[in-house]
């Protein structure tokens, strides 16, 4: 099922949610035209989040644990792996950040997905403690805006395409069944990965996991509208 857009108009510009998506895509951009292929990926095994590199005794001074510790959990989030990878993951932030945006405020959402996304690193990080693959991607954090969305707009419809052999299909998939959907495979595939292997390769489906996990608690702590039901 690919998601094409929603049914919830948002009340005001997602200049944050597009800010993001400038970000990744600027950065993205910046290692295909201005960086070699050995460039690249030093600049991935620099930026990008290595478990195994993660050793908080080896850190002699701030400046150290500032570098090699905390600032992975934060960078991974910023850089993609192939054009396939910086798209879909966009897409998805197109769709399903605006409303969430509009819902929290500014400022409230770049929080809940900067938290999204670090818990996503470090759920990652915990399962994978032994692991020397670099894990990158926007994927965790848009994770945690999808379940957020989930709970904010339960009764939004996601027009998706659904390849059916050669007939191709628009269908009307409720929100809350589309991204549960989304979800149960996440954590059937996280679940299956994990018990045929200790080592992260290819999709870090654990931090989506973590993401969407991070969303589902945090949300309501951003929530403008619950916020105003609290101090009411």
């Amino acid at each position: 099922m690919i998601p094409l857009k929603d049914t919830i108009p948002s009340n005001s510009y997602p200049v944050v949610n597009w800010l993001l998506i400038l970000i990744n895509a600027g950065i993205f951009l910046f290692e295909i035209f201005f960086l070699s292929t050995e460039q690249s990926e030093a600049f991935i095994y620099r930026y990008g989040l290595i478990p195994d590199a993660i050793r908080l005794s080896e850190a002699g001074n701030i400046n150290e644990l500032r570098i090699n510790v905390i600032r992975p959990f934060f960078t991974n989030m910023f850089l993609h792996g192939g054009w396939g990878h910086i798209i879909s993951n966009m897409w998805i932030l197109y769709i399903f950040g605006d409303n969430v945006e509009d819902r929290m405020g500014k400022i409230r959402y770049f929080l809940f997905y900067i938290l999204c996304g670090l818990l996503a690193s470090l759920t990652h990080f915990l399962l994978y403690r032994n692991s020397a693959v670099p894990a990158i991607g926007a994927s965790g954090a848009i994770s945690g805006v999808m379940a957020a969305y989930m709970l904010m707009f339960p009764k939004s419809t996601i027009i998706s395409f659904v390849p059916i052999f050669i007939i191709p299909l628009l269908l009307p998939i409720p929100a809350l069944v589309y991204i549960g959907i989304w979800f149960i495979g996440q954590l059937l595939s996280g679940t299956t990965v994990l018990m045929l292997s200790d080592n992260a390769t290819g999709i870090a489906f654990w931090a989506h996991i973590g993401g969407f996990a991070g969303g589902l608690f945090l949300y309501r702590y951003f929530d403008s509208r619950k916020r105003k039901i609290m101090y009411t």
